[in-house]
């Protein structure tokens, strides 16, 4: 289930949350959070990792990287310290796109009523 970040004025996410926006295990996260030092989410007194809209950004340039270029973790990490800006460009471009998608198909259903 994705977040729908556009009509959400949550702080923070659950890690519940964030997983399921990108349909990974709650494990890779917090094996990304020891591989990548751009993910670092807070920890309540208790331990429960609660995740900003910044931390969801830069695990959606990790997941980028990883799962749809399939580059290896040193090369996620190798273009991530010389490209990140570039990247992160790349990946709110293509948030944006599927933000506008979503929205030219919720008018065809409405007009298609």
């Amino acid at each position: 289930m994705k977040i729908d970040f556009e009509n959400n004025s949550k702080l923070y996410y659950s890690m519940k949350e964030v997983a399921s926006h990108f349909n990974v295990n709650e494990s890779l996260l917090r094996f990304w959070e020891t591989e990548f030092d751009t993910i670092n989410p807070r920890k309540t007194d208790g331990g429960t990792r609660q995740y900003t809209k910044a931390d969801i950004d830069n695990i959606a340039v990790v997941y980028h990287l990883v799962k749809e270029r399939g580059l290896t973790l040193e090369g996620a990490r190798q273009t991530l310290r010389q490209k990140k800006d570039e990247e992160t460009r790349k990946i709110q471009v293509i948030q944006k796109l599927e933000q506008i998608k979503k929205e030219l198909m919720d008018m065809e259903q409405e007009f298609g009523e």
